[in-house]
Order: C-alpha cells, then structure tokens, then sequence
C-alpha cells in the first residue's frame, strides 16, 4: 500500500531555485541601476531633461494605473519621493523634473538587464524575466515622460 508522495525541501527549494535567482538578480540589479544613477550629476541630468514644451498628451488610463506605481524616489540618499513635492514654486518642480530623467534613465538600463538572465537561466525563463521587464519597466517610463511633460508645462506657465 503506497502512501501519498512527499517531495523532500531541498527537491522543492532546487525547483524555485530559477525563481530565486530572478528575484535576487532583479533586486541587486535595480539597486546597482539606482545606485549609479544617484551619481549623475545634477548638471547633466538638467541638460537631459529639456523635452520640446508643446501640448501634454495624456498616455491612456494613466491616471487609473499611475497610483499602483511604487515611488522608489527616496530610495537612496539624496533621492527626492513624488510625495516630498509640498511646495509648488519653479525650484521645487525643476529639482522634481531632474529627478523624472533619472528615474527615467534607471528604467531605461533596467528594460534590458532581462538579457543577462541568458547567461544562467534556461530560455523560458529568460523569456519570463523579458516579460518582466516590459511589463515592469515600460509603465515607468512612460509615466515619467508624462510627468517631465506636465511638470515643464508648470514651469513655462510659472515663468510668464
């Protein structure tokens, strides 16, 4: 008479090892990202977050979907959170502006990181963490886009 089959931890444990391994490469990876980013100079990020002032589009559903993002702004140190944004004076939304390009910058070298999950993982599962990183990344980019876009509309309309 058999009993029923009782799998073994570590039998368990070596099947969620692809899985562990994603969530360990995905949290060290944004940490480097953001890390390095931090590093960039205010200067050259100013420079790079100078988007054409014409009409803000409105990506759709955006303002349905943009509060399920989590703000990772204060993160590290000197980061500034979305929620930090109490004064509405051309200092403050320029600092914030700045900071759309770098958190743009993070998600921008995060979307392909995917790739270097080839190294060590079998192709499904690298075709999971591109899935991933699309379905993770490319909402981020896209809010902050829309964000640096109304923010230098606030801007112009503060200076006139």
């Amino acid at each position: 008479m058999e009993g029923p089959a009782v799998q073994h931890p570590l039998i368990v444990l070596l099947a969620l090892k692809p899985l562990l391994e994603s969530v360990g490469f995905w949290l060290l990876a944004s940490l480097l990202v953001g890390v390095l980013a931090n590093q960039l100079p205010m200067e050259w990020l100013l420079a790079q977050a100078q988007p054409p002032v014409g009409p803000v589009g409105r990506p759709p559903g955006i303002r349905r979907w943009k509060r399920w993002i989590p703000d990772a702004g204060g993160a590290l140190p000197g980061g500034v959170r979305k929620a930090s944004l109490v004064r509405r004076d051309g200092e403050a939304l320029g600092r914030l502006l700045i900071e759309t390009r770098r958190a743009e910058l993070v998600h921008w070298l995060l979307l392909p990181a995917a790739l270097l999950t080839a190294l060590w993982l079998p192709p499904p599962a690298v075709a999971l963490n591109l899935l991933f990183s699309l379905m993770f990344n490319l909402p981020c980019l896209v809010l902050q886009r829309y964000n640096r876009a109304r923010l230098r509309h606030c801007l112009v309309h503060l200076a006139s």
